[in-house]
C-alpha cells in the first residue's frame, strides 16, 4: 500500500478521490489535503484514478459533501468503500 492513495478535502467530506487505480479488497490510507490522516478503508469495488468513494455509509436521499458542500443527493445507499458516481450521485449543480 502506498503512503496513502486517496484524498479527501475536508474531513468532514463524504468522499474521497483515488489518486491511483484501486482494486477490489484493496486497503486504502486516505489522507485530507491539509495532511490529516483519516484512516484506512477498504474499497468495494475497482476505482479508477480521478473517482470518488464513500468513506462512510451514505444513506438514499442524503446530500453528498465533498468540498465542504453539497455535490450532490444520493439516489440509491452507498456503501463504505463504494464508488460514488453518476450511478448513485446526481448533481444539484443545475437543479
Amino acid at each position: 500500500m502506498a503512503e496513502h492513495s486517496a484524498l479527501m478535502h475536508e474531513a468532514a467530506d463524504d468522499v474521497a478521490v483515488a489518486i491511483a487505480d484501486l482494486a477490489t479488497g484493496s486497503q486504502v490510507k486516505v489522507m485530507t489535503i491539509e495532511g490529516q490522516d483519516m484512516g484506512t478503508l477498504a474499497v468495494l469495488e475497482d476505482i479508477p484514478l480521478g473517482h470518488k468513494f464513500a468513506t462512510r455509509d451514505i444513506p438514499e436521499g442524503k446530500e453528498v459533501i465533498k468540498y465542504g458542500r453539497s455535490i450532490g443527493k444520493a439516489t440509491q445507499a452507498i456503501a463504505r468503500g463504494a464508488h460514488a458516481h453518476t450511478q448513485n450521485i446526481k448533481s444539484v449543480r443545475w437543479a
